[in-house]
């Protein structure tokens, strides 16, 4: 697949040298990998397990070179080919209903503070003032089932999460059912989607008029959200926590009019899934960077190091629903993404379990280490939300 995106980009190298292009896509997915060191220890690593071949030893102002020659668009054709919800009619927790069940949701990714970030990306305000450094918005469609992303788009945040949102909407199609905030209910969105096949499960303001056309004996109605007929589900959810019971007012909107055959008790416990989207991020901006800034110091070379880092992730979740689909009963959310992230690390360094010709073991090293150490069924989350740890001024 790297062979191919390069080909396709024009970015394969026309002489020999130390750092082929496809060796340079390796060293972009390593750093993902390994985001807390600098380029020159990433190649130790990518090559520490090399022993008796002699690998070049590239300067670090070489490898800057190789990597802005190879640029962003193969990393980003790389992950259209990688793109995908992973899961198969039978995968559990996946479909509700028969509906595939995604959602998406925006978030922030600090990049260095150079001249260059500056002019392309903005600080993020704060109450004390500007950020530490410029931010770009990330936006995500995860299959909740598998936490495998769907598609993803970025940019500046001068452009809020509603400009960036419809680019996802060529990845949906009928058979799906996307759970949003209720920053998302937007008329044109929902339009949007709907024409796509696909369903929409959006919370909206509590106190947002929509007419009552006809009301349900579940306690529902039917309404209008522009030329998109929806229902209309309010609801109190009630959650026990530490500091005693809490309740909270939702009002849920669906492009599921029927309440036979999608009751709203079931809608309202579905819309609890669009968290995945949420535990997704946790996943890449905690487990793989460690709350770190991105290395690269021009926008060019953040695309290209975010697509890398969208590669990186969706190899380990493919790998990890690959292996709980070879179990009729294991959760995708049992799996441990701290255990394949640092069984690939491993495998990397040792340069080990490498396929050497054309049987393909689906569950391979990492499978089998998630495997041999699931987690525990899933628990609600049931404790409010504190500072756990003090921001120093």
């Amino acid at each position: 697949m790297v062979d191919e995106v390069l080909a396709e980009a024009g970015r394969t190298q026309r002489r020999i040298r130390d750092l082929p292009s496809r060796v340079v896509v390796y060293l972009l997915l390593a750093g993902a990998l390994f985001p807390g060191i600098g380029w020159q220890q990433v190649w130790q690593r990518l090559t520490a397990g090399l022993d008796g071949l002699e690998p070049a030893t590239p300067t670090a102002g070489a490898m800057a070179q190789a990597r802005k020659r190879v640029g962003a668009v193969p990393l980003r054709r790389l992950f259209d080919l990688l793109r995908g919800p992973a899961a198969g009619i039978g995968t559990v927790g996946a479909r509700w209903r028969g509906l595939l069940v995604c959602a998406v949701d925006g978030t922030l990714v600090a990049v260095p503070d150079s001249p260059a970030n500056q002019a392309e990306f903005v600080r993020h305000r704060c109450n004390n003032g500007g950020a530490g450094y410029p931010s770009l918005r990330l936006l995500i469609l995860v299959s909740c089932g598998t936490r495998t992303v769907l598609d993803a788009v970025f940019g500046p945040t001068s452009n809020g999460e509603t400009f960036y949102a419809p680019s996802l909407v060529r990845s949906l199609r009928e058979g799906m059912i996307v759970l949003l905030d209720r920053n998302f209910a937007v008329q044109a969105l929902v339009e949007a989607i709907t024409r796509t096949g696909a369903h929409v499960l959006v919370r909206v303001k509590e106190h947002r008029r929509l007419p009552v056309l006809g009301r349900f004996a579940d306690g529902s109605y039917l309404s209008g959200l522009g030329a998109v007929s929806v229902r209309v589900i309010d609801c109190e959810i009630t959650l026990g926590t530490s500091q005693g019971l809490r309740t909270c007012a939702y009002r849920l909107v669906t492009t599921l009019t029927d309440p036979r055959t999608h009751p709203a008790i079931e809608v309202i416990r579905l819309y609890h899934e669009r968290w995945e989207v949420e535990t997704s991020y946790l996943e890449i901006k905690s487990t793989i960077l460690g709350g770190r800034v991105l290395r690269a110091r021009t926008p060019a070379g953040v695309a290209q190091e975010v697509f890398a880092l969208l590669v990186t992730y969706q190899v380990l979740r493919l790998a990890m629903a690959d292996a709980t689909g070879t179990r009729p009963d294991p959760d995708p959310d049992r799996a441990s993404f701290s255990i394949a992230l640092n069984t690939a690390r491993d495998l990397l360094v040792q340069a080990a379990g490498i396929f050497d010709n054309t049987t393909v073991d689906l569950v391979g090293t990492i499978g089998r280490r998630v495997l041999a150490c699931l987690m525990p069924a899933r628990r609600i989350r049931t404790r409010p939300r504190v500072v756990k740890r003090a921001i120093s001024k």
